[in-house]
């Protein structure tokens, strides 16, 4: 069984309420009592893609000093830009490049795919990103259940801020799943609400966002809560290959 904890949409920009909030939902995973094999971070970690925000996020994350008691995965989102996320968060050499990264358990993979376009708020997987997908799935040979995670829902979340800027050509990734019945389920953020749905005949799990979350059409004008709690979700994917995602405020 692999356990994963899953937060999304920092927006770090160097302000006191944005450290505060991400700070308290680190502490509260570094609490935790029980086994998670790893944290996901699905995009927009910082809110101007800076190395400063950069160099904060690795230190609220663990990622300079090792605070941390298990592995943490990240991906750009919209907000990212890969140069400064390559050496300020990750401490790797520059590069515009798509920034993916695999992680493989003894019961599971977890493949975190950059769905970031420079200069455009829509996402993306692109011809780069496709091939080391398909590639790093031939390696697996299938024998372990894969997730995908990236920035960008591929479908619609019924919100007209999120549904502006979703993935682009999800026919393609549509036709991914089919041929490669490994990939478990799709975890995703971006829309700032913890939703649920299926894409493709697999499940598509959104994470809610740290920074703020969004108010649905039939909740109110008032696009952005402020006061509301940042959330964090816990997926399980399980021996069979079935994934499980819980919900959490941190107050």
């Amino acid at each position: 069984m692999l356990v994963l904890a899953h937060i999304s949409d920092l927006h770090l920009d160097g302000s006191a309420r944005a450290t505060e909030r991400a700070e308290r939902v680190c502490e509260r995973l570094r609490e935790l009592r029980g086994k998670v094999d790893a944290l996901l971070v699905t995009g927009d970690i910082a809110d101007h893609g800076t190395e400063p925000e950069y160099e904060e996020a690795a230190r609220i994350l663990g990622l300079r000093d090792g605070n941390t008691p298990f592995p943490v995965l990240t991906c750009p989102g919209n907000h990212d830009s890969r140069a400064p996320y390559r050496t300020a968060l990750l401490g790797l050499p520059g590069a515009e490049g798509p920034v993916n990264s695999v992680q493989v358990f003894d019961d599971g993979a977890v493949l975190m795919c950059d769905s970031s376009v420079p200069g455009s708020d829509d996402g993306e997987l692109d011809e780069e990103t496709y091939d080391w997908i398909e590639t790093t799935l031939d390696e697996l040979d299938g024998d372990l259940p894969a997730l995908l995670a990236f920035h960008h829902p591929p479908v619609a979340l019924h919100h007209p801020l999120p549904d502006s800027c979703r993935l682009r050509e999800s026919g393609r990734l549509a036709g991914l799943l089919a041929r490669r019945p490994e990939i478990a389920g799709l975890i995703t953020g971006h829309a700032h609400t913890p939703a649920a749905t299926s894409f493709a005949g697999r499940p598509l799990v959104v994470g809610p966002g740290v920074t703020w979350t969004l108010r649905l059409p039939w909740e109110g004008e008032q696009i952005a809560d402020r006061d509301a709690p940042p959330g964090i979700a816990f997926h399980v994917l399980d021996d069979t290959g079935r994934l499980t995602s819980h919900f959490r405020v941190v107050t």
